[in-house]
């Protein structure tokens, strides 16, 4: 059994906060903590091994408020670069809108996880999850970016990101959130993002939250066709009253 370390007042405030995290990176009880630089070492080989799926069709909901008042629900159907996305409720109504247009995954993980030729990893702390422990990382950039990754926990069974937090700094936007992420059939699929902003001085919040995914092998390709407008009943001109 270990003891706490004492902390004496007359240490200063660094020491405080060090002797803080020493205490936070204590493994719980009952649990093997892994070498924080073997579980950096994992995480970059699960990157590099990680599965993506040639089709993926979802759900999402997502709600802004601030800059601009959003409650939407999507249906998605996305593979080969292509994406069909339905609107099926606007504001609790529901609602037929299809969008089809060339798009990529911009919350992949492999697309906004921290690469170790990019950023410094400095480990924090472990975090029990389940059966297992996660590993907190504080990130730092090598180089300036509109958008920045300032922490990462990596999920002690996979290695893969759970949870990734960033701040973002372009123009006249101000922001910082995080997007989560789970496993899902064979893949490593976002779940959760959100977001609070200052968009030109005024304070807006989002979130977005994934659901119901599924795998297909393939999806007809008029799938990705946009359907054409329903054409109007033609109406004769209506002449003089009788």
């Amino acid at each position: 059994m270990h003891s706490s370390p004492k902390i004496d007042l007359r240490d200063g405030v660094l020491a405080i906060a060090l002797a803080v995290i020493v205490l936070g990176a204590s493994p719980p009880t009952g649990l093997v903590q892994i070498d924080s630089q073997v579980v950096v070492n994992r995480y970059v080989a699960a990157l590099d091994q990680l599965l993506q799926p040639k089709y993926v069709v979802f759900s999402y909901r997502v709600s802004q408020a601030g800059a601009h008042n959003i409650e939407q629900t999507h249906r998605v159907f996305r593979g080969q670069s292509r994406e069909r996305d339905e609107t099926v409720s606007v504001e609790g109504d529901p609602v037929k809108m299809v969008r089809v247009l060339t798009a990529s995954d911009r919350y992949s993980v492999s697309r906004l996880a921290p690469r170790t030729g990019a950023y410094t990893f400095l480990f924090m702390e472990t975090r029990r999850s389940g059966k297992h422990l996660d590993y907190v990382y504080s990130t730092e950039p090598l180089t300036s970016s509109a958008f920045t990754v300032t922490e990462v926990t990596l999920d002690g069974e996979t290695y893969l990101p759970s949870l990734i937090r960033f701040t973002i700094g372009a123009g006249g936007v101000r922001a910082n959130g995080y997007v989560a992420y789970a496993k899902v059939s064979h893949y490593w699929m976002p779940t959760l993002a959100t977001a609070s902003a200052d968009i030109a001085g005024r304070p807006t919040r989002e979130r977005i939250a994934w659901s119901a995914y599924s795998f297909p092998t393939s999806l007809p390709p008029s799938t990705f066709t946009q359907p054409k407008p329903l054409a109007l009943p033609a109406v004769a001109p209506s002449g003089p009253p009788l």
